[in-house]
């Protein structure tokens, strides 16, 4: 509801406005009221109303002061100014204020109720049209992450030449061009229940993309859900050792408020070209592949990683330590993804020591310890024994894959790989409900004009940022992408039942224009808009056939019959003559059949004479901030 507060000093009147109006029942929250503008101001500061309604004389501080400390705070708010003074200074005070309405006294009810129901219209126009905005902004941004991962994704596998990844990376606001990089791999984990919605991650996830965004010298991303990649920028040496560290540093901190959720980072090596970036995410990766092995809440080097390698190379002989390394596997298993596979697998394998890898003995024991903790995850997850042993093969065969070393790493790689897939099939269960419901509710509501990824996340009891990761994961397009095509689909229905059979395109606006324009398409949906009433501005341009293509008549019509009328009713000065041509064009244009106007929108404006820098929009968007009173 929108809320209306009311300032006036003379008791009669302000119990006269407050009683004689059901605000209730019309729509309003009527949230407080005052006697003059001092004791309202702490009031209407703290109740924020969308209408104030004020006298203007009035003790202490009057209606124009009151206004304009009301416009500093809240200037959404929209005033409306009552008085007995009939007098152009106020009028001409109140309008630079930024007064929305003058009305003088006495006013009767009626009168002021239609007074305040123009305002509420307007403001429900303008949250409609900020709403939108907001929604243009959020599918913007969510195009822009889904973007932005899969260009990292390019750079890291080092497919993109470095000129294209400086001109890709402009477009999506990214300076990839420095001195050095180094990678840092980031994720929250929970790990009694990794695949539930926690608020705190909702939370924690707001809390990280915001210091992202306030760090100098760093580039990020979202890699899928809970987690992301950094990139720091800056000299190789002592200053992005420096940079990382800080920001490190901060991502503790930010965490440390968030005791039920777990975390771990993973730095990679400094590299001081952009064509050895693919080597610090590797090295990254690397270490980042640390958290199965390592308690959680820490980040690791790849240095630190490297040098524990070679040490186990030469100091471990015994298999005391295998118990630790299943831990290792079985963590894995439970919260790892099939792209981790191969760093996980050279993690585990520098655990045990490559010394210790000699003995077949041993890679027999790691096979089958392998095998074992596999299927127990099976069993934890309901998952039928048939699609387990079809999966991971016969046990007694894996002799064959103990003889050499490197077969025996193929294996563990293959049986670990296919393990994680019928674990996110079975565990997919849990997003699926969350899915379905959010695709339900776009299903029912896809013609709405509010309809968002914020507003589709609340139906699910989701935040925006996780809903976003989580729908672009599961469903394999982003939250826009989707709607555009549900959108599409509903619309080749709707045009079917006509007998349209037709396939839908989905495009940027400027391929559009330039499609339209060419004639390169066989039905298309266009807008148009005049900022005159006289039906020339549009037959002529739109229907006349020396109009073709860019410069307005992109439905290509070349009738004789047509350009005749059209010339015509501009050439007439008659306007019963006038308008009896225009009546034939029509019927003329219903009988070609190429195009079908879907609706018309009338915009009627009025401005007094001392009104100055007022400009007619013919969409009806008046810019009115440059607009005043004569003197």
């Amino acid at each position: 509801m929108i809320k209306v507060f009311l300032v006036e000093d003379e008791i009669i009147i302000r119990n006269g406005i407050k009683n004689s109006i059901n605000w209730e029942m019309h729509g309003y929250d009527f949230v407080g009221e005052a006697s003059d503008g001092e004791l309202a101001l702490p009031m209407i500061l703290e109740k924020k109303p969308d209408i104030l309604i004020t006298d203007i004389k009035m003790p202490f501080m009057d209606g124009l002061e009151l206004s304009e400390q009301v416009k500093k705070v809240l200037p959404a708010t929209k005033i409306m100014i009552l008085s007995g003074y009939n007098e152009f200074d106020y009028a001409k005070m109140a309008i630079k204020i930024g007064v929305t309405d003058y009305l003088l006294k006495p006013i009767s009810s009626e009168k002021l109720l239609d007074a305040v129901n123009k305002v509420a219209e307007e403001i429900r126009k303008e949250q409609s049209e900020k709403e939108q905005m907001n929604q243009y902004a959020r599918e913007m941004q969510e195009n822009k992450e889904s973007e932005k991962f899969q260009f990292f994704n390019q750079v890291f596998a080092g497919s993109m030449p470095f000129g294209e990844c400086l001109e890709q990376g402009k477009q999506l606001g990214i300076e990839i061009s420095a001195e050095g990089y180094c990678v840092i791999l980031f994720k929250i984990i929970m790990i009694d229940h990794p695949m539930d919605y926690s608020e705190d991650i909702v939370s924690a996830t707001e809390d990280i993309e915001n210091l992202s965004e306030q760090t100098e010298k760093l580039l990020w991303f979202r890699r899928g859900v809970e987690g992301w990649g950094f990139i720091a920028q800056g000299a190789v040496g002592e200053e992005l050792t420096a940079r990382a560290q800080t920001f490190r540093e901060d991502l503790e901190k930010v965490l440390e408020k968030y005791k039920n959720l777990e975390y771990f980072g993973g730095i990679g090596s400094q590299v001081g070209r952009f064509s050895e970036i693919k080597r610090s995410y590797n090295d990254a990766n690397r270490a980042f592949a640390e958290r199965f092995s390592r308690s959680l809440r820490q980040f690791v080097s790849y240095s630190e990683v490297h040098q524990v390698g070679v040490q186990n190379d030469v100091e471990m002989h015994r298999l005391g330590t295998m118990a630790e390394n299943r831990k290792m596997l079985e963590r894995f298993l439970k919260t790892g993804t099939e792209n981790e596979v191969k760093s996980f697998m050279d993690a585990y394998f520098d655990a045990i020591g490559e010394q210790n890898l000699q003995s077949m003995m041993l890679r027999q024991y790691i096979v089958m310890d392998t095998f074992i903790s596999v299927q127990s995850l099976g069993d934890s997850l309901n998952i039928e024994k048939e699609d387990i042993e079809r999966e991971l093969g016969d046990v007694q065969e894996v002799s064959q894959y103990v003889q050499e070393l490197e077969a025996t790493r193929k294996y563990l790689e293959n049986i670990v790989r296919r393990m994680i897939r019928l674990r996110e099939q079975a565990s997919g269960r849990r997003y699926s409900e969350i899915i379905e419901k959010a695709r339900d509710y776009i299903g029912q509501n896809y013609m709405s004009e509010n309809i968002s990824l914020n507003l589709v996340a609340s139906s699910v009891n989701i935040s925006p940022s996780y809903f976003s990761s989580l729908f672009s994961q599961e469903v394999g397009s982003t939250f826009v992408e989707y709607l555009t095509g549900v959108r599409m689909e509903k619309a080749k229905e709707l045009l079917a039942e006509v007998g349209i059979n037709c396939e839908v395109e989905v495009m940027e606006f400027g391929s559009f224009i330039d499609k339209t324009a060419a004639g390169d398409f066989d039905t298309a949906f266009m807008g148009w808009s005049t900022s005159t009433i006289d039906a020339d501005y549009t037959y002529y341009s739109l229907e006349h056939s020396s109009q073709q293509g860019p410069a307005g008549n992109r439905s290509f019509i070349a009738d004789p019959d047509v350009d005749k009328l059209v010339e015509e009713g501009r050439s007439n000065t008659d306007p019963a003559a006038r308008e009896k041509i225009y009546a034939d064009l029509a019927v003329k244009l219903k009988e070609i059949n190429n195009n079908a106007p879907l609706y018309y929108n009338s915009i009627l404006v009025g401005a007094s004479n001392k009104v100055e820098n007022f400009v007619v929009d013919p969409i009806g968007y008046h810019k009115l901030d440059q607009v005043k009173v004569a003197e």
